[in-house]
């Protein structure tokens, strides 16, 4: 059976300010948050804690002094049967070695909340031995969000751009691979600063429409318009693609809407490598038809060109 007063260091004669005055010396030197290699000491904080509780109850000090109730809290009668017997005492140690509640006696319940918070702040104390929280780690600062329209040639060769960050400094910026419209790309530190460090940068894309190419997936399409001589005898022919132009075989008897392929003229892949320049052909008639007529005057064209219509 424990001894509160030998645990505290204090005669029975003690008054309430001198076992205040020890258990708050004791709660210092054993607190677990300055002993946390030394289990011991944790056990004696925790017995000290009980100790308190009991002598700063006036009703359960006295119960004590006069040999109704042990160091524990507990019915010191022989007819108790496992601490409820003769008012319902609870007592003994509760998870982690925290005291119980002792307010079965009669007494008040004694709330050590507000010395833990004088002794270590607030949260230091509601359970004996139990550790606060650690404060969440300080905050990196805010991200930034910009826009980049990116012209249509520059986003399929994936040509180096030049941005403006919101200090008035400019970074050239590397495209990626595999660039599309809404694409975003992050700036690593060129964010707001913050405790921890500064935020990001965060670029949204915008790839500019162009006059006469379209993008469709990796590839690029063009309609190319050519005369009747070019469709009927073929030649070479000066069309533009997204690395500069190109000299274009057209084979004789070149329909509308036949097309070519112009190998890796495309936009760059994810995965490496560029896409295809796909190029349709379209016969262009003459504005002034006249002379084309009369040349065709008394020509037919042989068979039937919508035979396999149906019609």
């Amino acid at each position: 059976m424990s001894d509160p007063y030998a645990i505290l260091g204090v005669s029975r004669s003690a008054s309430e300010s001198d076992i205040k005055s020890a258990y708050r010396k004791l709660a210092k030197e054993l607190h677990p948050d300055r002993n946390r290699d030394n289990p011991r000491a944790s056990e004696r904080f925790s017995a000290a804690a009980q100790a308190y509780d009991l002598l700063s109850d006036k009703t359960k000090r006295g119960q004590f002094d006069r040999g109704e109730i042990d160091g524990d809290g507990n019915p010191a009668s022989p007819f108790n049967m496992g601490g409820g017997g003769f008012g319902g005492a609870r007592g003994g140690r509760g998870p982690n070695g925290s005291p119980r509640d002792f307010g079965g006696m009669g007494g008040e319940e004694t709330d050590l909340s507000d010395l833990f918070e004088g002794l270590f702040g607030r949260n230091s104390g509601r359970s004996a031995g139990r550790q606060a929280p650690p404060p969440p780690p300080p905050r990196k600062g805010a991200n930034i969000a910009y826009k980049l329209a990116v012209p249509f040639i520059d986003a399929a060769v994936g040509a180096s751009q030049r941005i403006t960050l919101s200090d008035g400094k400019t970074i050239d910026l590397a495209l990626p691979d595999g660039l599309e419209d809404g694409s975003q790309m992050r700036l690593k530190g060129k964010g707001r600063p913050g405790i921890s460090g500064p935020g990001d940068g965060i670029v949204t894309i915008e790839v500019l429409p162009h006059p006469f190419f379209v993008r469709v997936g990796d590839d690029v399409r063009l309609d190319v318009p050519i005369t009747i001589p070019e469709a009927v005898s073929g030649g070479k022919v000066r069309v533009p693609t997204v690395d500069g132009p190109v000299i274009l075989t057209v084979a004789a008897g070149s329909n509308s809407g036949k097309v070519l392929r112009l190998k890796g003229k495309g936009f760059t892949k994810k995965g490496g490598g560029r896409g295809d320049q796909l190029v349709t052909l379209n016969i262009a008639l003459p504005d002034d038809l006249t002379e084309l007529s009369a040349k065709l005057e008394g020509w037919e064209h042989p068979g039937n060109v919508r035979g396999r219509l149906g019609v």
